[in-house]
C-alpha cells in the first residue's frame, strides 16, 4: 500500500506479471521486462435523471456503467514469442484470460501500488519498425489487451 509522502514515486520502477508462459514476475520468472505501460484508466458513464417536481431546473447524474480503457505494453525484442503465441492462441479460438498485475517500487524496492487486471485478453500486437538506416534504434514490440476490471490495492 503507497505510503504518503511529499515526493511523488518515480515511475520507472516497476513489474508486470501476465501469468501463463510469462510467470508470475517473480525472481528469474521474468521473461522480458517492459520498458513502457500505459493505458491504466477508468471511466464512469452517467445518465441523466429529473423527476417533473424537482426543486431545480438542472438534471441529476446518476453513475451507471464504466469503461476501461486498453492497457498497452512495450518491450524490446528478446527472442521469446510468448507475447504473440498468446495473441495467436485467442485468434485460434482459445480463451486465455488471465489477472495481470502491475506493481510500482520506490527506490529501495519495496512495493508501494499495485494495479490488478482482471481477465486480460490480448487486442493486439505490433512487432518492431525495421529499418537500415544504422541510427542504432531498439527493435520494440508491443502487445495491447483488453481486460473486464481494475483494482487498485
Amino acid at each position: 500500500m503507497p505510503i504518503f509522502r511529499n515526493n511523488p514515486y518515480g515511475a520507472f520502477n516497476y513489474l508486470v506479471s501476465l501469468g501463463g508462459a510469462q510467470g508470475d514476475g517473480g525472481e528469474g520468472t521474468v521473461i522480458g521486462g517492459f520498458s513502457d505501460v500505459s493505458g491504466l484508466g477508468m471511466e464512469v458513464n452517467y445518465s441523466e435523471y429529473r423527476n417533473g417536481n424537482e426543486k431545480f431546473n438542472t438534471g441529476r447524474k446518476v453513475p451507471n456503467t464504466h469503461k476501461l480503457d486498453d492497457l498497452t505494453l512495450k518491450r524490446g525484442l528478446v527472442g521469446s514469442d510468448d507475447l504473440f503465441a498468446w495473441l495467436k492462441g485467442v485468434r485460434d479460438g482459445t480463451a486465455d484470460p488471465r489477472q495481470v498485475t502491475i506493481t510500482l517500487f520506490d527506490e529501495a524496492r519495496q512495493p508501494v501500488a499495485t494495479w490488478a487486471l482482471r481477465n486480460a485478453q490480448p487486442k493486439k500486437w505490433s512487432g518492431p519498425t525495421l529499418a537500415a538506416k544504422g541510427g542504432g534504434e531498439v527493435a520494440m514490440e508491443e502487445l495491447h489487451f483488453v481486460h473486464e476490471g481494475i483494482e487498485y490495492k
